[in-house]
């Protein structure tokens, strides 16, 4: 009789577990979703890039660290940007196709830019 008192009290315990961490993981997706959309809309123009310079957009003009890797992963440019600064200098690469890394808020998203 003891242990199926045990055995209830050990099946309710783990339910209440899994019930709380699912109650976690989807808090944290609903966060995760909101903060991913502020920057879901970033305009990177003129790309391709002609001009040796190109302009970074986003929703919200905060502090943001702008990353530029090479296609092998080589990381060739790191620069912040300021509220009001706008345009990224890449006069100094070669033309070919690079991955640009953005970070705002902790949050960042990747774009392919062209420089020819």
């Amino acid at each position: 009789m003891k242990e199926k008192y045990l055995y209830i009290f050990l099946l309710l315990l783990i339910t209440s577990f899994s019930a709380q961490a699912q109650q976690v993981k989807n808090s944290t997706n609903t966060e995760n979703v909101k903060t991913e959309n502020t920057l879901e809309k970033v305009q990177i123009y003129p790309n391709p890039v002609t001009s040796g310079k190109f302009t970074v957009n986003t929703e919200s003009n905060t502090h943001k660290l702008i990353e530029v890797y090479d296609v092998l992963g080589k990381k060739v440019l790191n620069t912040e940007m300021t509220t009001y600064q706008k345009e990224v200098n890449v006069s100094h690469l070669k033309a070919g196709v690079y991955i640009l890394k953005l970070t705002e808020k902790n949050n960042s998203v990747t774009r392919k830019v062209i420089i020819k």
